[in-house]
C-alpha cells in the first residue's frame, strides 16, 4: 500500500482576513483614467515592478513639471502648488529604482532635447557677449575721450549688452547642496525635481552641519512654494520668490524604521506620500510602454509658461476650483477631521496635510487629463478631478501611510508574517506545505524556527488554515499543509 495519503478535500467557510494583511491596491483606472492606467500598467510590467512605483514617480514628476506655472486655488486666500513628494518603500529586490525610472528616464530625455535648443541659444549669446566686450571697451574709451575734451558723452551702445545668458534647464537633479539648488531655483523659477535612489541618506544628511545647522527649513519651504533666502559664506545671498521642488526616491523598510525613530517632529517626513506595495509577480511583459506618449506628455507640461504681474514679475497662473469642487472639498475636510480623532504622532501629522495634498492632486490630475488629450488647457478644476483626488487619498494614500508608519514598529513575528504573505502571493499558492516554503530558502523564513511564528500569525488573522498534511513516500510524519484564504489571492 502506498504510504502517501492525500488529504481529504477541505474548503472552509472563510471569514474576511485581518485587514492589515490585505493588499492596498491603487485604483488606477478610477483615478487616472484608461489612457494613463494602461500606460502605467505596461511600464510597470516592462520594469518587473509594481505599478505603484511608476505612479509614485509620475505624480512627483508631473507636479514638478507644472511647478510654479500653475497653482490650484480653491478660493481666495488659499493656493497650493502642485508639488508632491513620493517615497517608494521596499526591499532591495522590489525593483523600486526601475519602477521610478519608467518616468524619470523619459523626463531626462525631454530635458536633453530642450537643452540642445538652449545650447544653440547659448552659443549665439556667447558670440554676442564677445562682441559686447569689444563694444563696451570702445564705448568706455569714447567716454574717457569725451570727458577729457569736454564733449558730450556718447550713449552706451545696445551692442554692449548681450542680455542674460540662457540658462540650461534642470528638470531632475540627483544630488545637490541647498546652495546649488537655490541658484537653480532662482534661474529656473518654475521649480525642479530632486530624485534619490536612497532617500534615507538625504534625510539623515540634513543635520550634518557643525554647530546645529540644518537643511530642513529649506526643504519645508521647498514643499510649500514659499519664498526663501539662502545665505552663502563669502557670496551674496540667493533669494527665491517661490521655492518649489518636488522629491521622489526609494527607501528600504529598515531604513524607514530608523528614520521614524529619530525623526524631528517638524512635519518634514509627513509631507511624503509613502508607497509600499507587495512585490510584483515574476512574469514576462506582454508589451512595451508607449515612449512617444510619455515623452510628448512631459514635453507638453514643460512648455507651460508662467504668468506675469503688473510689475512684469513672473508668477503662477492660479487655477480656480469650480463651486461643485469647493463643496466636495468642504466635505472631504470634514472627513479628514473625523479621521484625525483616532490618530496620533506622524500619522496625525500626515492626515493634517491631506486637504492640501488633495488640492494639489486635483490640479495634477486635471493636467494629466489634459496632456493625454488634444483638448484646450483647462480653466478650472472641476468636481470630478477633486472627487478622484479624494478617492486616491482615502482608499490608497491613507492606508499606505498607516502601513508605512505602523509597520515601522512591527514585531519580528508580524514582519515574518508579511514576508511569508508576500511569498504566497508571489508563488500564487492556493495551498502549500511548510516544506515548500523552506525549500525556497528565503531570508527570515529559511528554518522551521523562523517560519512557525509567521504561520501562527497568519492563521490567527484568518489568512491561512492548517489542514491534514501529506505523508512522504517512505512514511514518516506528514508535512504541514495550509490553505490560503481565497480573498487574499483574489487581489493578485
Amino acid at each position: 500500500m502506498n504510504a502517501s495519503v492525500q488529504p481529504v478535500p477541505f474548503t472552509p467557510d472563510w471569514p474576511a482576513p485581518a485587514p492589515r494583511f490585505m493588499r492596498d491596491e491603487v485604483p488606477l483606472a478610477e483615478v487616472l483614467g484608461a489612457r494613463w492606467s494602461d500606460w502605467i500598467t505596461c511600464a510597470a510590467e516592462a520594469k518587473s515592478a509594481p505599478p505603484d512605483y511608476v505612479l509614485a514617480a509620475l505624480l512627483a514628476v508631473v507636479g514638478a513639471a507644472i511647478g510654479n506655472t500653475r497653482w490650484a486655488m480653491p478660493w481666495g486666500g488659499w493656493a497650493e502648488p502642485p508639488i508632491l513628494w513620493t517615497m517608494a518603500i521596499g526591499n532591495p529586490s522590489s525593483n523600486k529604482s526601475p519602477g521610478l525610472d519608467a518616468v524619470l528616464t523619459p523626463l531626462r530625455k525631454v530635458e536633453r532635447e530642450i537643452r540642445r535648443g538652449v545650447e544653440t541659444d547659448r552659443a549665439t549669446w556667447a558670440e554676442a557677449a564677445d562682441l559686447a566686450k569689444i563694444a563696451e571697451s570702445t564705448w568706455k574709451e569714447a567716454v574717457k575721450k569725451a570727458l577729457k575734451e569736454g564733449e558730450e558723452v556718447p550713449e552706451r551702445p545696445k551692442e554692449a549688452d548681450p542680455g542674460l545668458e540662457p540658462f540650461l534647464p534642470r528638470f531632475a537633479i540627483a544630488d545637490a547642496t541647498v546652495e546649488r539648488l537655490a541658484v537653480i531655483a532662482a534661474e529656473q523659477p518654475r521649480g525642479t525635481l530632486l530624485t534619490r535612489d536612497e532617500l534615507a541618506g538625504w534625510l539623515q544628511g540634513m543635520t550634518r552641519y557643525a554647530g546645529g545647522g540644518s537643511d530642513r527649513p529649506f526643504w519645508l519651504e521647498a514643499y510649500g512654494g514659499r519664498g526663501h533666502t539662502v545665505e552663502r559664506m563669502g557670496r551674496p545671498p540667493v533669494s527665491v520668490e517661490r521655492l518649489s521642488i518636488g522629491v521622489t526616491g526609494g527607501i528600504q523598510p529598515d531604513r524607514l524604521r530608523t528614520l521614524l525613530l529619530k525623526s524631528d517632529d517638524d512635519g518634514l517626513l509627513a509631507r511624503f506620500l509613502p508607497v509600499w506595495p507587495d512585490p510584483a509577480p515574476i512574469k514576462r511583459p506582454q508589451g512595451l510602454p508607449d515612449e512617444v506618449f510619455i515623452e510628448g506628455a512631459l514635453a507638453r507640461l514643460h512648455g507651460l509658461k508662467m504668468a506675469t504681474n503688473e510689475r512684469d514679475e513672473l508668477r503662477p497662473w492660479f487655477v480656480p476650483f469650480s463651486e461643485a469642487a469647493r463643496e466636495r472639498l468642504d466635505a472631504f475636510r470634514q472627513d479628514v477631521r473625523s479621521w484625525e480623532g483616532n490618530a496620533e504622532g506622524l500619522l496625525l501629522s500626515f492626515m493634517g496635510k491631506l486637504p492640501g495634498v488633495s488640492v494639489r492632486l486635483a490640479l495634477v490630475l486635471t493636467y494629466l487629463d489634459w496632456i493625454a488629450s488634444p483638448n484646450e488647457e483647462p480653466i478650472e478644476i472641476g468636481a470630478g478631478a477633486f472627487e478622484r483626488a479624494a478617492l486616491f487619498v482615502e482608499t490608497y494614500a491613507l492606508p499606505m501611510a498607516r502601513r508605512a508608519y505602523a509597520d515601522a514598529s512591527l514585531s519580528k513575528q508580524e514582519q515574518a508574517a508579511r514576508r511569508l504573505l508576500a511569498v504566497i502571493r508571489e508563488q500564487g499558492w492556493e495551498r502549500f506545505s511548510s516544506r515548500e516554503v523552506l525549500r525556497l530558502d528565503r531570508k527570515g523564513l529559511a528554518t522551521a524556527r523562523e517560519l512557525q511564528p509567521a504561520l501562527d500569525v497568519l492563521i490567527e488573522a484568518e489568512v491561512l488554515r492548517q489542514v491534514e498534511g501529506v505523508t512522504g513516500p517512505n512514511g514518516g510524519r506528514p508535512g504541514k499543509l495550509f490553505l490560503v484564504n481565497p480573498a487574499v489571492q483574489a487581489q493578485v
